[in-house]
């Protein structure tokens, strides 16, 4: 299957990233390349684009797109919470500009083996790294009613969870939850009809909690966000695109917090704790896609940008 994605945000990516033509930039979430395309058109031979991806699919989509750039593009087959290895391990200290675009691609939804989508019937897995052993049908049916109610909860911020819970261990006992089909049909049944009429598939929150338990998204996006700020140089450039308000939440904390580091009372006189800024927010409120967007490509409706500035070592 051709790997189709639209990259979200293009424009305004491009342009809070400020590019350098000899600057040094990171893709952490390659994908089928979009982002990445754009980045290289913008760099001369001096300039290097590294491009990072944990699906093995991506890798392969996004080769496929950048083959005839004559920049220095270097694609690498890496969950992006190790930037800082990535790097290190070519002889480069800092870097000039970093995005992350994350959740599942279109590409990933529509690979029905992959069992991402509650659209499509599928074996229960989700894993965006197939070597990582963890895979949604383990979640199910496996873990314990309390582990699963948190992550659904948690994860998926579903005001239905605990029923949800309770009806999917209800169900294993009978046999073993083997596709998203099976699971999809016994959310319906653990939502009362009245509230499935309105909002979302009923089952798009589980599935979404499910998905970043499985891949640990929100675990990794923590550690990879303060490790890039630590790679980045002065007055180098963070773009984060969310899709949900727990990573954009999570984003939007960690910037503020590298922002405004001090942890001295609020009344203290003067600042004793020594802590400086690392960052300088340039997006108080987070850059969302225009109606003409949306209209292009409904999945940017939920975007979020959020973009920061290194202010020093």
């Amino acid at each position: 299957m051709k790997f189709s994605h639209i990259p979200v945000l293009l424009n305004e990516v491009i342009e809070n990233l400020n590019i350098k033509t000899d600057g040094i930039y990171i893709d952490g979430t390659i994908g089928g390349g979009g982002h990445s395309y754009e980045i290289a058109k913008h760099l001369k031979t001096a300039g290097i684009l590294i491009g990072i991806d944990q699906d093995i699919n991506a890798i392969n989509a996004s080769k496929l797109k950048l083959k005839d750039c004559n920049k220095n593009v270097v694609i690498i087959n890496d969950n992006f919470k190790n930037i800082k290895k990535i790097i290190h391990n070519r002889q480069i200290s800092h870097v000039d500009g970093i995005l992350l675009d994350l959740g599942v691609s279109s590409h990933q939804l529509d690979e029905e083996e992959r069992g991402f989508s509650y659209m499509k019937d599928a074996i229960l897995d989700m894993r965006m790294d197939m070597d990582n052993t963890l895979t949604a049908k383990i979640i199910v049916n496996d873990w314990t009613e309390e582990e699963i109610y948190k992550v659904i909860w948690s994860y998926g911020e579903e005001k239905w969870a605990k029923r949800i819970a309770s009806f999917i261990c209800k169900e294993r006992l009978k046999k073993r939850i083997e596709t998203t089909y099976e699971l999809v049909e016994i959310v319906k049944a653990a939502i009362p009809a009245s509230a499935r009429r309105k909002g979302p598939h009923p089952a798009k929150r589980t599935f979404q909690a499910i998905r970043i338990a499985v891949n640990d998204e929100l675990g990794i996006l923590e550690q990879a966000v303060e490790v890039g700020v630590e790679v980045l140089k002065t007055g180098g450039r963070f773009c984060i695109i969310t899709f949900h308000s727990l990573e954009d939440r999570i984003i939007k904390s960690i910037f503020n917090k590298l922002e405004n580091p001090c942890i001295c009372p609020p009344r203290a006189p003067i600042c004793i704790c020594g802590k400086v800024p690392s960052l300088k927010i340039i997006t108080r409120k987070p850059i969302t896609a225009s109606a003409e967007e949306v209209e292009k490509n409904p999945r940017s409706r939920s975007a979020k940008l959020r973009v920061a500035e290194k202010t020093g070592f």
